[in-house]
């Protein structure tokens, strides 16, 4: 998958948006950060490492651990916690529908709670 099917992956979730916020524009080796709008949180980093185009996701601790063990594509968080983020390398041994249902996930726990009125 390239950078921008990443990014037109995590759009087709409902009010999500791309940012920059490490640079002035998107330019290839930038980071990219998918956020929930209501609460600003970021679900999807995506971002080029070591000549890997690599993206970091949310994780339940116990799912991170033994993803981790699964994939050789799988590490501890670039930059985040290691017990709930990890780091997914495109292009490794990670397939492609493998790495969408982690961000999926990842946008799950990270979109805005519910509050219910009493």
């Amino acid at each position: 998958m390239t950078r921008q099917e990443i990014i037109d992956y995590c759009l087709t979730f409902p009010s999500v948006f791309e940012d920059y916020p490490f640079d002035d524009i998107a330019e290839p080796g930038t980071w990219t950060l998918m956020r929930h709008k209501l609460n600003r949180k970021s679900f999807a980093m995506i971002y080029e490492r070591g000549g890997n185009l690599c993206v970091n996701v949310k994780c339940d601790p116990f799912d991170a651990e033994v993803l981790r063990d699964l994939f050789d594509g799988i590490t501890p968080g670039y930059h985040m916690n290691k017990e709930h983020w990890n780091t997914l390398i495109v292009g490794s041994d990670v397939p492609d529908d493998e790495l969408l249902r982690h961000i999926q996930n990842s946008f799950n726990l990270t979109k805005p709670k519910i509050k219910i009125a009493r």
